[in-house]
C-alpha cells in the first residue's frame, strides 16, 4: 500500500494518474446526459459522476469538465436528461464518450419534454431543469431538479478500474 498526499500546488502527471487510479476503485454506474445546444442541435455525453442529492425536493447532480466540447450547452441550457445505461449498452457509452460528429445519427432517440433528446431502452431516465452550476476545480457541478423520471429496469452498465464490469450474481 502506497500513501500519496495531494500537494497544495498543481499535482505532477504521476500524482494525477495515481489519483485517477485510486478514484477508479469506486465502481460507478454509467449515464448519458443529453440537452440541446444554443443552435437547437442535440448534444450528449457519457458521464459517470451522476448522483442523487435529495428526495424532497427531488435533486440530482453530475459534473462536467470545463474543457468538454459540450460544456457551454450543458451549463447554459435550462433542461437536460439523464439516461442510466443498461449492461448491454456499452456501445452507447462508447459512442457518447467519443468526439464523433453525428452521435445521434447512430442510435434510436426521440424528442422528450422541452425538446431534450431522449434515448431509447435505458435502465432509467430523468428529465431535469438546471437548478444551479457550482464551480469545482477543473469541473462544474450541475445540480438538477427532477421533473420527470421512469425506471425501466435491467442490469446496469458498471464502470470500475477503467473498465466496464458486470455485477456479481445474487
Amino acid at each position: 500500500m502506497t500513501i500519496v498526499r495531494s500537494p497544495a500546488t498543481t499535482p505532477s502527471a504521476q500524482q494525477s494518474r495515481l489519483l485517477r487510479d485510486t478514484l477508479g476503485q469506486f465502481a460507478t454506474g454509467v449515464t448519458v446526459i443529453t440537452t440541446r445546444d444554443a443552435d437547437g442541435q442535440p448534444a450528449g455525453m457519457t458521464v459517470n459522476s451522476f448522483n442523487s442529492v435529495s428526495l424532497d425536493p427531488a435533486l440530482v447532480l453530475w459534473s462536467i469538465d470545463k474543457q468538454s466540447l459540450g460544456y457551454e450547452a450543458f451549463t447554459t441550457r435550462d433542461h437536460f436528461a439523464v439516461h442510466v445505461l443498461r449492461a448491454d449498452q456499452q456501445h452507447v457509452s462508447n459512442l457518447f464518450a467519443g468526439r464523433g460528429s453525428d452521435k445521434f445519427g447512430q442510435i434510436h432517440w426521440y424528442e422528450g419534454p422541452n425538446g431534450i433528446p431522449r434515448l431509447e431502452e435505458c435502465a432509467a431516465y430523468f428529465h431535469c431543469s438546471r437548478a444551479q452550476c457550482i464551480e469545482g476545480g477543473d469541473h462544474t457541478i450541475l445540480l438538477g431538479t427532477v421533473l420527470e423520471f421512469t425506471a425501466f429496469g435491467g442490469e446496469p452498465l458498471v464502470f470500475h478500474r477503467g473498465r466496464y464490469r458486470a455485477l456479481a450474481g445474487d
